[in-house]
């Protein structure tokens, strides 16, 4: 979402004549688009501020910005004590940036971060920043409706809101045109995604006949998008489980080019850690929607995202989830262990109680199960041939490419006579716990 929302700045930027460029040394103006969700996200920024303040001696112009969702949360301490702070701006206040560069201009500190139920930065056409030329994100949603107790996104972002589908549909066929063959439909919660004619959103049944009767639903913009064109691979990302709907499903099944690929965030494998989040499932819910997502596309990809030490969790809980792994098979998770978020259920309500030497150990065993898992996983990838779109050099080595299968596997295989945005059938001769290595049989 921060990447997606950086290239909308630089969008926003250009429209005043300020270009964009690798070397911050040469930078009159430094944003930095920031995150809250986890604290390490903070310190980094913290650091990152530290740092720019050689550019700032180097250059007494010099105007750094705080975006996002760490300007929303620490609007008046970024202001009073990092003061090489000029501007700081929520995530619905980036049109707003050249009016607050003026008050900079001006001799003044500028500050915006008002909140909004309707911006969604539809007619903005993102400036794509540091692109291959193949894969682009499309923003469908801003905000979250979900209030999980540990999460600081919907007071950081706002209540949710959809876009226009015409515009979503109008981007990727833009994007089409321009050579690019793979898009990633962006939102806090994608599968919530429901557009009925403007303003912010509402539940299904509290629509008029009239708006229901021309209302857009995640499955319906799914397939619009995926009907922009045959050869364009169309992902979404993030699901929240409780919205992943049959017509979801059937759609994904339907189109060729859409990856089967669901990331699927668990969060904890214990019904009583899950009731605590607020997650509204239990264990055994999580593992029939599994089920059915197995049912309907047996070859998806399925990842997870895993807390370990939330409020009050026990070695019980923590080997639910351990055993949750294990029963699901997540191809691949992304795993933290709990971090206080100031102003979230969780900060408000519950001690955060579990020792950090135990959130550690226990996330080293989430890991090294979901290593196991993933070595599994990838092992009975041997002889089989996956479509893998091109999409870089491997860091690794200069004479091999690297790209992703549809279940958003990344597959390791000789350069050859293949190039960037090629689709490339690979048979897999080797893997790894994080890789396909093989070599393209097309």
């Amino acid at each position: 979402m921060n990447f997606a929302d950086s290239e909308v700045v630089a969008s926003i930027m250009s429209e005043i004549g300020v270009e964009t460029t690798n070397d911050e040394m040469e930078a009159d103006i430094i944003f930095i688009n920031t995150c809250s969700i986890r604290d390490n996200a903070e310190q980094k920024i913290r650091h990152r501020l530290k740092h720019l303040r050689h550019n700032k001696k180097q250059n007494k112009n010099l105007t750094i910005g705080i975006l996002g969702c760490m300007a929303e949360r620490l609007k008046k301490q970024l202001l009073e004590e990092e003061k090489l702070v000029d501007i700081v701006a929520g995530p619905d206040a980036y049109k707003e940036l050249p009016i607050l560069l003026r008050e900079v201009e001006d001799g003044h500190k500028a500050i915006n971060v008002l909140l909004s139920l309707e911006e969604t930065y539809a007619e903005i056409q993102p400036t794509r920043l540091n692109s291959n030329g193949v894969t682009a994100y499309i923003s469908i949603t801003r905000g979250c409706d979900n209030m999980c107790s540990f999460c600081v996104v919907p007071f950081t972002r706002g209540r949710e809101r959809s876009r226009n589908p015409e515009s979503i549909v109008a981007e990727a066929q833009d994007l089409v045109s321009k050579g690019y063959k793979e898009v990633t439909l962006l939102g806090q919660n994608v599968d919530s995604y429901l557009w009925y004619g403007g303003g912010a959103r509402k539940d299904f049944d509290k629509l008029t006949e009239d708006e229901k009767a021309s209302s857009v639903s995640f499955a319906n913009l799914l397939e619009k998008v995926a009907q922009v064109d045959p050869t364009l691979r169309v992902r979404f990302s993030t699901s929240h489980p409780k919205d992943i709907h049959d017509e979801v499903l059937f759609v994904m099944k339907k189109y060729d080019n859409v990856a089967k690929h669901i990331h699927f965030p668990a969060q904890s494998g214990s019904t009583r850690i899950l009731e605590k989040m607020n997650r509204t499932y239990t264990r055994e819910w999580y593992e029939m929607k599994y089920n059915r997502i197995k049912e309907v596309l047996p070859n998806c990809g399925v990842s997870c995202d895993i807390i370990t030490g939330f409020c009050s969790e026990t070695e019980e809980d923590h080997q639910a989830t351990l055993d949750l792994m294990r029963t699901c098979e997540f191809e691949f998770s992304y795993m933290y262990f709990y971090s206080e978020r100031p102003g979230t259920l969780a900060a408000r309500k519950y001690e955060d109680d579990v020792p950090e030497d135990s959130k550690r150990r226990r996330l080293s065993e989430v890991i090294e199960v979901q290593h196991e898992v993933s070595r599994k996983l990838n092992a009975a990838q041997l002889g089989k041939i996956h479509r893998v779109l091109v999409e870089a050099q491997s860091k690794k080595n200069a004479d091999e490419w690297m790209g992703r299968n549809e279940q958003n596997l990344k597959v390791i295989f000789p350069r050859s006579t293949y190039a960037i945005g090629d689709y490339v059938d690979v048979r897999i001769e080797k893997t790894t716990t994080a890789s396909l290595i093989g070599v393209g049989v097309s």
